[in-house]
């Protein structure tokens, strides 16, 4: 399956080299507008990344481009410049984005950004209800919406496009090989721009064989901080005392718990410990319209802390959320940690995250009686296992506490 797979690859790339797309030399898309509602300032190696996304475009062979940069360094915003390239030459643009709530939050930026240019943006996602979702895709299909961000839910069947010319994925590494490829087939001719701060192994193996271009962004934007990490073992007053601080300044938490079956008990305990402290749940099994208003709401700061599982872990930017708590982080893979981390931190106040474990893997540290050797060995060899997977989590939780610099 994996030669057939690589087989497959080859072959698309192979055709990808000899299709020619229309070429925008020549034909100029003046930025200056759209560049002015921006409202940073541009670090240089954002600009050589726009630069080397405009040049693609004026090539007649269809761009296939890694972006990569520390979460938080304005991936997004190269990206935006691409589509509102695209959009201005009438081409159509599809987002794929690995959660509902990032496609939420990708859908409110884009809104804001590009519907006074009249660019018609559209989101779908599980949001949508059944009927809100055959339309969008109705006019995707006619041609009557310029950019639609969306989940999975693009790479359907029944999603056409009557004119694509750009695909953009975030957080690549979220989505498997077959379906980025999908999206590759949906038109070989359109160009792709793929995002990602933890590129997998195969994605970089191409990017640095020459299969595909990148640039890399690796600059943080004026004023940003480092985020300061604590690693600690758990206990309810490191949480009160975190919490109760970052409330101080009228900032937002981030508290995630990944076990859906014992979040509301969490939430009993943190408001018998806070009362005053007010907490919103947020999780994959809510239905769309309640995850949606729940995050609407914490984003208009009706509540101080979002109580969640990993659902938060990619792209979304909240600058008023400044303490993460994590709880049971031995659990966590590092690419994880250090994306969820990167979900804080993201103004120029200092941001804390914690990274709170509960001893042993599995609770394998608490020694129990032995009553006889057959037991004994049984026990030795599972604490054994144990042990060396208590030694991984605490070198990927050494790695994120030393590994604390930007970029």
């Amino acid at each position: 399956a994996v030669r057939q797979l690589a087989g497959e690859l080859l072959r698309l790339y192979a055709v990808r080299e000899m299709v020619e797309v229309d070429s925008l030399a020549g034909k100029r898309v003046d930025l200056s507008e759209f560049e002015r509602d921006f409202p940073f300032v541009e670090t240089d190696d954002q600009i050589r990344a726009i630069e080397d996304i405009v040049e693609d475009l004026s090539d007649t062979k269809p761009m296939d481009r890694l972006l990569v940069g520390d979460v938080g360094f304005g991936k997004t915003e190269v990206a935006m410049r691409a589509a509102y390239i695209l959009a201005r030459r009438g081409k159509q643009v599809a987002v794929l984005a690995p959660t509902t709530v990032l496609v939420e939050q990708h859908y409110r930026v884009f809104v804001d950004r590009f519907e006074k240019h009249g660019i018609k943006v559209e989101a779908l996602s599980r949001f949508l209800t059944p009927g809100e979702a055959k339309d969008v895709v109705s006019r995707a299909k006619n041609g009557e919406n310029d950019i639609v961000i969306g989940t999975h839910r693009l790479l359907s069947k029944d999603v056409e496009f009557k004119d694509l010319g750009l695909v953009v994925i975030d957080e690549e590494q979220r989505f498997g090989v077959s379906q980025k490829e999908t999206l590759k087939k949906m038109r070989v001719e359109s160009h792709v721009l793929s995002m990602s701060a933890t590129p997998i192994p195969r994605t970089l193996n191409m990017a640095l064989s020459g299969v595909r271009d990148i640039s890399v962004i690796a600059s943080p934007p004026a004023g940003r901080k480092p985020v300061e990490n604590i690693v600690k073992k758990f206990n309810w007053d490191i949480v009160q005392k975190s919490i109760e601080n970052e409330v101080s300044r009228s900032g937002q938490i981030y508290y995630v718990h990944n076990r859906i079956a014992t979040i509301y008990t969490v939430l009993e305990k943190m408001s018998e410990l806070m009362p005053d402290v007010k907490v919103a749940v947020a999780h994959g099994q809510m239905s769309g319209a309640e995850l949606s208003r729940v995050m609407r709401a914490f984003h208009n700061g009706e509540y101080d802390v979002l109580l969640c599982t990993t659902i938060i872990e990619n792209g979304l930017d909240m600058a008023n959320v400044n303490t993460l708590i994590i709880e049971r982080a031995e659990m966590f893979g590092l690419s994880q940690l250090y994306q969820i981390r990167g979900r804080i931190g993201r103004g120029d106040r200092q941001a804390y995250a914690y990274f709170l474990y509960h001893g042993g893997v599995g609770g394998s540290f608490v020694r129990r009686k032995k009553k006889d050797e057959a037991e004994r060995e049984m026990e030795g060899e599972a604490d054994k296992k144990d042990s060396e997977l208590w030694e991984d989590a605490r070198r990927r939780l050494d790695a994120i506490e030393q590994l604390q610099d930007l970029g």
